[in-house]
């Protein structure tokens, strides 16, 4: 089950990554590398590596952190899939109470931001605050902001698989 759904990043990581510098692969093996580094539970780092899987689906909702968490809601539970379900509003959060967490964003980022609907009005970002992984989900969401240098060195996909294979239903 492992290789189910670590084909996704196998067969179509190499696509762009949503006008980034680095490839879907790249990108979530620099987050999870991250998500490492800061010592992060296993749920999140497994998190950090899948959160961008639903851009690398063809169907289903438009939106990628829903597409992937509800692909990923087959095999895991919330604490993977709801930091990952949850990781664009948290970039929305983080812009709507801190003017300055803008500066640190890509200008894909940027881009997606006024797509994905630009600042959280109160209701949302009080809604967003007590969600009970909306810390998971701003770790996240940070690890992400990390994850897009072209060239860097990080370990494998095979590197994950204890990790993803440890938290299979």
């Amino acid at each position: 089950m492992a290789d189910r759904v670590l084909d996704l990043l196998v067969t179509r990581g190499h696509e762009a990554h949503a006008g980034e510098p680095v490839s879907v692969a790249d990108h979530s093996l620099q987050a999870a590398q991250a998500a490492e580094l800061d010592g992060a539970p296993p749920a999140l780092v497994v998190a950090a590596l899948l959160h961008d899987v639903g851009w690398l689906l063809r169907s289903g909702s438009r939106r990628h952190e829903v597409r992937g968490a509800d692909h990923l809601s087959t095999l895991f539970g919330p604490d993977v899939t709801e930091p990952v379900r949850l990781h664009v509003v948290a970039k929305r959060y983080l812009c709507t109470i801190d003017p300055d967490y803008r500066t640190v964003l890509s200008e894909g980022s940027v881009r997606t931001l006024r797509r994905q609907g630009g600042l959280l009005d109160e209701a949302a970002r009080e809604a967003f605050a007590a969600h009970p992984h909306a810390d998971d989900a701003i770790r996240l969401r940070r690890y992400d902001d990390r994850a897009k240098v072209p060239g860097a060195r990080v370990p494998d996909l095979d590197h994950y698989v204890p990790l993803v294979t440890g938290l299979l239903r």
